[in-house]
């Protein structure tokens, strides 16, 4: 089946010498994994490799078997190019890191048009602004109402969030933040992308970023802790 549509680069892994196999979240089909033979063999392989640096939006089109084996690139563009992503030691950063999350967070065949969109606005307004301190938590955040365990905040005045059940409770328990814990994720809850960055400390943040790859865990099947992570808070200690 030949099929044309946009795609967010994942991950691209070198396979032996001169390949690579590349993981794309693509708006018609969910994650696919797609084979690209001789991606090192000649001068433009540097061009190809800007093709699939984390996170960039492509709009390809490509031969799809869907017999569970790699697919194969018909042709490949990159649809609108970023001016900071990738030139930006904290943007580079925090794409690689949510490229890490969006691994392990969906899976083969998941079409999921709304995260996609959502995904691809975001990205946008990552490489328009500077200051973006919050963007990766927010992200997160905004990333589970497509992932079907965004927080329920009925009761959002209770001191507790429980974190298997995502709900606001009176009553501290076992998988319960504490209610300083509670506090600072309400706080993340009421603001959006073009909120003042400098509402949290550096210790609140990672902090909050620790929740939620907690609470990611909590509700995703073999989610893992992203390598990258420990760089993400080095960068922005």
């Amino acid at each position: 089946m030949q099929i044309k549509t946009k795609a967010i680069v994942i991950s691209a892994l070198k396979y032996q010498e001169k390949s690579l196999i590349v993981k794309c979240f693509t708006l018609s089909h969910g994650l696919k994994t797609y084979f690209v033979r001789d991606a090192f063999s000649n001068r433009k392989s540097n061009q190809k490799m800007a093709y699939f640096q984390p996170m960039t939006i492509l709009e390809i089109e490509a031969t799809h078997k869907n017999k569970g084996t790699m697919e194969h690139f018909k042709e490949i563009k990159i649809a609108a190019p970023f001016q900071s992503i990738h030139s930006d030691i904290y943007k580079s950063t925090i794409v690689l890191f949510l490229s890490e999350i969006l691994h392990h967070s969906i899976h083969e065949e998941e079409r999921n048009e709304s995260l996609f969109t959502f995904l691809e606005t975001a990205l946008h307004w990552l490489d328009n602004h500077d200051e973006i301190a919050n963007f990766h938590l927010i992200l997160m955040l905004e990333m589970t109402k497509y992932l079907g365990f965004y927080p329920d905040t009925s009761d959002v005045d209770m001191p507790f969030f429980e974190m298997n059940e995502g709900v606001f409770t009176p009553f501290s328990g076992t998988n319960s933040l504490s209610e300083h814990e509670t506090q600072l994720f309400k706080k993340l809850i009421a603001i959006k992308f073009d909120n003042d960055q400098k509402v949290f400390h550096v210790i609140e943040r990672q902090l909050l970023l620790k929740i939620f790859i907690d609470y990611y865990a909590y509700h995703l099947d073999g989610f893992k802790k992203p390598k990258s992570l420990e760089v993400l808070k080095e960068v922005f200690a």
